[in-house]
């Protein structure tokens, strides 16, 4: 008797790594060797702080202007400077591998694991467990209005919501892809992320007011 196909069989991101939803639906995948530890993480974002600085508000080659520009974001606008944390923290997660299921950092994340550690560590907003979840939260923002710290969302498993990473500006949101992957910066005007975008959502609150979302 031949196998059954899953719904998702031949569905793949601009890798060739088959798109995860963060809601299940990918084969478990083994660990490549990496190893997390708390002081590594606050080393690696600490070394990339410059970067996302640029990254997150700034031209993509404004790289001479980092330093008082992330200055200036943090005396002059709050949202900025929440934004600014937030990123700062999802940096730390680069080259974390990708586990379904996954809400660990020592052991691995999926898309919707990784933004809940994300904003909890940064912000202490305890998020939902997936991306369908996550998106009836916040306020819906539009493809040209995106802010740094923003949530989008994809239909990468043939459902509305199956995955979601975090804005950081210039076009460019984090995530973490799919099995074989580890979180990492992605383009969003590629083919398949446009092609895919379900639309955004904004949590981070104008003001200092945090009453209406999750702790």
């Amino acid at each position: 008797m031949m196998a059954r196909k899953s719904p998702t069989h031949g569905m793949r991101s601009p890798d060739g790594a088959p798109a995860e939803s963060g809601n299940g639906g990918e084969a478990k995948v083994a660990a490549p060797g990496f190893r997390f530890t708390p002081s590594g993480l606050r080393a690696r974002a600490a070394a990339r702080v410059l970067l996302v600085a640029a990254l997150a508000f700034g031209p993509a080659g404004a790289f001479a202007d980092m330093e008082p520009m992330a200055a200036e974001i943090a005396v002059d606008d709050g949202y900025a400077a929440r934004a600014q944390e937030l990123i700062n923290q999802g940096m730390g997660y680069l080259g974390i591998r990708y586990r379904l299921g996954g809400t660990s950092p020592e052991t691995g994340l999926d898309c919707s694991g990784l933004v809940q550690n994300v904003f909890r560590n940064a912000l202490g907003l305890d998020l939902p467990r997936t991306a369908r979840e996550m998106a009836s939260l916040g306020d819906k923002v539009g493809l040209n209005d995106l802010k740094p710290g923003d949530l989008v969302f994809f239909n990468t498993m043939r459902r509305a919501f199956s995955h979601v990473g975090i804005y950081l500006g210039d076009g460019r949101f984090l995530h973490a892809p799919a099995s074989g992957g580890k979180v990492r910066i992605e383009e969003m005007d590629k083919a398949y992320w446009t092609q895919r975008f379900n639309g955004a959502r904004r949590l981070l609150p104008e003001s200092e007011d945090t009453a209406g979302l999750p702790r």
